[in-house]
């Protein structure tokens, strides 16, 4: 736990880390959420995790049904084609906003970030891929200080990380394209529009690939 988390309430500790079982995809999409479940894998309290899967629900990343079965939802073609529009009218955004004024020591990080998102594509490890990538994005956007467009972009990347991590774990996958290094070369230059373009971009193609995965499962029968 680093120094930041642990000056947090436990009941928020917890929340991000049962946060994160989603966003990374740990949790697969269908999965079934136990109280008890949660609390062995993260060795909490039963009310912290109770309250952690109440705020999840709420946010739309996990799903409750009238049976009180909750589970990790399964993204369908038209929630990824909504997350699709939303994301691409917010990142670009938050890019642009973040890229103004952003000082060279600040650049430099990104590029050690985008660094180990490579490595850990070499490596074939995947959940390095998935945080790596995702401190890319979130260290880019944080620079913006918008936080009401960060919050609603959290959400966004919730509802597309179990997906996202389905796509990684397919043999047959192709490592996930990139506008990293677009980003970066325009962040050099000043560009702001244009590193706002490369994220847009680097949007556009994910959600292609995951498209295709969608696809075919919707046609096995």
């Amino acid at each position: 736990m680093t120094t930041a988390a642990a000056s947090l309430p436990t009941h928020e500790v917890v929340y991000r880390q049962a946060r994160d079982l989603v966003l990374f995809g740990e949790l697969a999409p269908g999965a079934a959420v136990t109280i008890q479940g949660i609390v062995d894998r993260l060795d909490a309290g039963i009310t912290p995790v109770r309250e952690a899967i109440r705020r999840l629900i709420a946010e739309g990343a996990l799903l409750a049904t009238d049976n009180r079965r909750v589970s990790v939802p399964r993204l369908t073609m038209h929630q990824l084609q909504e997350l699709t529009y939303a994301r691409t009218g917010i990142e670009p955004q938050l890019a642009r906003l973040g890229a103004v004024g952003m000082e060279p020591a600040e650049i430099a990080a990104l590029e050690t970030i985008d660094a180990k998102v490579t490595q850990a594509i070499q490596d074939g490890d995947i959940n390095a891929y998935l945080r790596h990538n995702h401190a890319f994005h979130w260290t880019l956007y944080a620079s913006s200080e918008a936080e009401i467009l960060m919050a609603t972009a959290a959400a966004h990347w919730l509802r597309v990380g179990p997906a996202l991590r389905d796509v990684c774990d397919r043999n047959d996958a192709q490592p996930m394209p990139d506008m990293h290094q677009v980003a970066l070369a325009a962040l050099r230059d000043g560009d702001v529009e244009a590193v706002g373009e490369a994220i847009h971009q680097d949007i556009l193609q994910g959600h292609a690939v995951i498209a295709q995965i969608l696809d075919s499962q919707e046609e096995t029968p």
